[in-house]
């Protein structure tokens, strides 16, 4: 079949799932929030959650065959642990049709409070046997990584924007959502979800890093979104970022910013999933060795008005409630349990984290809850 060696700027070549996106012929970086939050915190760890890819992917019509793409993935390594797995994932359809590793690139290695860069080198990655015929591909980009694209090669004669595009759902969320021990780029809940929805997803899953920003609701507020979900409280409660006096008002004033711009959007808001660490104890967690989290004890005094994810769920459901007496009825809220419950404990591969199979499982269920407007606007 004929090559076509697409240039990265290509019109027929649409990127999904980021806000900012530096798009050049000879190369494509993206950020999954835009350029203007990059000075809104301090903190170095949001840069990197923002800057990785998960989520991610180049998507068109083609009848290519066979495709080469070239990727420079920066992935993350903790000091007594593997790097963290990177793969790409390439789907035909809304059906995954390959996964490749893609872990040859630099690796921040992080060792306490200390980081450092490895040095690393470009993965060139090849797909054959993809389905025959005209199709949409999806190009999943690693969700553990910070990943520049360097090339794109197609074997067949055709390449085209697809078809018709879906409506947009922003997710907001922690690592669970980020979903960096899922088997693939695809397989995050979010997008396992989405894929069954049929819905194009933006995933803020910003693993660390969902503590209710301002310039956070900011961004999602001026994005173009037909359905927003914001799973909130395992970051705020495992990093004790708030007391309980303030989260609620908080949430409202998170809630408030997005209403001022999109009055009408369904928004979905979905308390933590299963964490036995925090059920009835104040975080925060920490690592004292290897994968597994611990929480911290502390003196009642230094407990004293500090959250559990108990507390967080109650919470929520009332500044739910409160909102919808107030008259906001495209506003709903989802227990995390229903999602992953105490029973579910099994799945968390390090007492905190859903593994692969609980992802998926968390996508299941999340597509037979969600609220009538993820169906609707679905197709379903």
């Amino acid at each position: 079949m004929p090559v076509i060696d697409v240039p990265l700027d290509h019109p027929a070549l649409e990127v999904l799932g980021a806000l900012e996106a530096d798009r050049r012929p000879d190369g494509l970086s993206v950020r999954r929030l835009p350029a203007w939050t990059r000075e809104r915190t301090p903190e170095p760890a949001f840069e990197l959650m923002a800057s990785m890819t998960s989520g991610v992917r180049l998507t068109f019509q083609t009848d290519a065959e066979a495709l080469e793409v070239e990727v420079l993935e920066t992935g993350l390594q903790f000091a007594g642990e593997p790097r963290r797995p990177t793969s790409v994932d390439v789907v035909a359809d809304g059906v995954l049709v390959g996964r490749q590793p893609a872990s040859a690139g630099p690796t921040i290695f992080v060792d306490g409070a200390t980081s450092s860069i490895r040095p690393g080198a470009a993965s060139r990655l090849r797909f054959d046997s993809l389905p025959k015929g005209e199709k949409t591909l999806e190009i999943w980009l690693p969700h553990a990584a910070m990943t520049r694209v360097l090339s794109l090669r197609l074997e067949g004669s055709r390449l085209a924007p697809r078809p018709r595009p879906s409506a947009q759902w922003i997710h907001y969320g922690s690592s669970i959502s980020h979903g960096m021990e899922a088997g693939g780029p695809s397989e995050t809940w979010p997008a396992a979800a989405a894929r069954a929805l049929g819905l194009d997803l933006v995933n803020l899953g910003l693993a660390g890093q969902c503590q209710l920003d301002a310039f956070v609701a900011r961004a999602i507020a001026e994005a173009p979104a037909d359905l927003i979900s914001l799973k909130l409280g395992a970051n705020v409660v495992g990093a004790d970022v708030y007391r309980r006096r303030v989260f609620g008002e908080v949430v409202h004033g998170f809630l408030d910013w997005i209403r001022a711009a999109k009055p009408k959007t369904p928004v979905l808001v979905i308390s933590p999933i299963w964490c036995p660490l925090l059920e009835d104890a104040p975080g925060p967690l920490f690592r004292r060795s290897g994968p597994v989290y611990e929480g911290a004890a502390r003196p009642a005094s230094l407990a004293e008005g500090a959250l559990t994810l108990r507390e967080v769920r109650r919470i929520l459901e009332q500044v739910v409630a409160s909102r919808r007496r107030a008259g906001d009825e495209a506003l709903s809220y989802l227990s995390g349990l229903d999602l992953l419950g105490e029973a579910d404990e099994g799945g968390l591969v390090d007492r905190l984290h859903p593994g692969p199979e609980a992802a998926l499982m968390m996508a299941d269920r999340f597509v037979a809850k969600s609220p009538a407007p993820f169906q609707v606007y679905g197709g379903r």
